[in-house]
């Protein structure tokens, strides 16, 4: 037996609850809850429950914005509270029948869970497609905009950790309430299977996000040094005409120079051989590297 507070009758779940001191309790503590809760009742052997409530969807955007359910279930029925099946754009019609053939509320209750957690492989198959995108994105525009998507993904992939965090819980607690005879039930190991599945996928996108920030920061490192060092010579490269520049722009009354008649000439050419010099001998000691290459198309430190 399964009861839906939103769509049933709410008187009944009144009289159930006034007549039921430990569904009073549990009713007590959802009011107005909008965090996960995670309970379970075992003093009575035969008798567990488990009841608490459940983020089943959150917006990636804005952390006000999700979907929670609160639960109580027993081996005979299970209650739902403020749960939406059209927010998971499921078949309800199918769902309701898998529900009322199920062996008991406990099955279920895991048909729901199933159920949430296909909508999350929906979603997270979407979320593998942007991910693929932005791999390549980074390769060809790779700048602070796309940094910027990295983090929004990595971000992204931390809420979808944390949906699934509590359902991984539930699994376990299901475990210690029912014991191992649970995993005889089709739709407890469905959603082992589906869990396992979504957590293997975010496994290998954590790794793809954790290699893709790894790269951004040697490129940004490397293309920083390369600043730097690009800055150094040209310094060292100006240092002549600084240099004679300082010395020839000097107000001394007794400048031999000043009388010289190629006087500018020689200037110009001490100068030019003094950086000339200075250039090849930077480039002889190998400090140039490739920092005077023009940037190629297509290419991470190019």
């Amino acid at each position: 037996m399964w009861f839906d507070y939103e769509n049933g009758d709410q008187q009944e779940l009144r009289e159930l609850v006034s007549n039921n001191p430990e569904y009073e309790n549990w009713f007590e503590n959802i009011k107005d809850r909008n965090t996960n809760l995670l309970e379970l009742d075992t003093q009575i052997r035969g008798e567990e429950y488990i009841w608490g409530s459940l983020i089943y969807q959150q917006d990636i955007q804005d952390k006000n914005e999700k979907n929670i359910f609160h639960f109580w279930i027993s081996r005979d029925f299970f209650v739902l509270v403020d749960f939406d099946l059209s927010v998971l754009k499921a078949n309800p019609v199918a769902i309701h029948k898998q529900m009322n053939q199920a062996e008991n509320a406990v099955e279920g209750f895991f048909i729901i869970l199933g159920e949430i957690l296909v909508s999350y492989l929906q979603k997270i198959d979407g979320y593998e497609e942007r991910l693929h995108d932005l791999l390549w994105e980074m390769k060809e525009h790779n700048n602070r905009e796309i940094l910027e998507k990295i983090y929004e993904n990595r971000h992204e992939l931390l809420v979808w950790k944390n949906l699934v965090v509590p359902i991984v819980e539930l699994r376990f607690v299901a475990e210690e309430a029912y014991g191992r005879e649970i995993h005889e039930r089709t739709e407890f190991s469905r959603v082992v299977t589906r869990v396992e599945r979504i957590r293997t996928l975010l496994d290998e996108y954590q790794h793809a996000i954790d290699t893709m920030v790894n790269l951004e920061e040697v490129v940004s490192t490397h293309r920083g040094n390369e600043i730097m060092k690009t800055l150094t010579v040209m310094t060292i490269l100006f240092t002549p005409v600084t240099a004679w520049g300082a010395v020839w722009g000097m107000n001394f009354k007794v400048m031999p120079e000043l009388e010289w008649k190629f006087g500018y000439a020689f200037a110009g050419v001490l100068i030019l051989s003094s950086t000339v010099g200075i250039y090849y001998y930077l480039k002889k000691k190998g400090w140039m590297g490739d920092i005077l290459r023009v940037k190629k198309k297509n290419k991470f430190f190019g």
